[in-house]
């Protein structure tokens, strides 16, 4: 679709869903697929803690599974952290994970209007 946003992946997230297994895979597919689309995923809450904007789609199979992803801004989904989520309460690692990645996107945005802007 070509009003669909693109999906930018941080650190090692696309690499961390890919291992996924399959059902989990496939259920995170369609939750982003209708996050790019400007819909909401199915199960979701906002992860404040992690950045502004982040929210968290929870996916259930036999195991519990989390992708943290920004999608407020106009250019792109961004898919910061995807992991396997083991206890009741998101593990701290994954906190700061989401947080450094967060960190490099706004980064990673700035640059790139910085860049933009001498395109020009």
């Amino acid at each position: 679709m070509e009003d669909d946003k693109p999906i930018n992946w941080v650190g090692t997230s696309r690499d961390d869903l890919c291992s996924f297994p399959e059902d989990a895979r496939r259920k995170a597919g369609f939750q982003l697929r209708a996050v790019q689309r400007g819909e909401m995923p199915v199960d979701f809450k906002p992860m404040s803690e992690v950045g502004k904007g982040v929210q968290e789609i929870r996916i259930r199979t036999e195991d519990a599974y989390r992708i943290f992803y920004v999608a407020r801004f106009e250019e792109a989904v961004y898919v910061l952290h995807a992991f396997q989520k083991k206890t009741q309460k998101t593990a701290k690692k994954d906190i700061q994970i989401g947080q450094q990645r967060y960190q490099q996107m706004i980064l990673d945005r700035e640059s790139q209007t910085q860049e933009d802007k001498y395109n020009d």
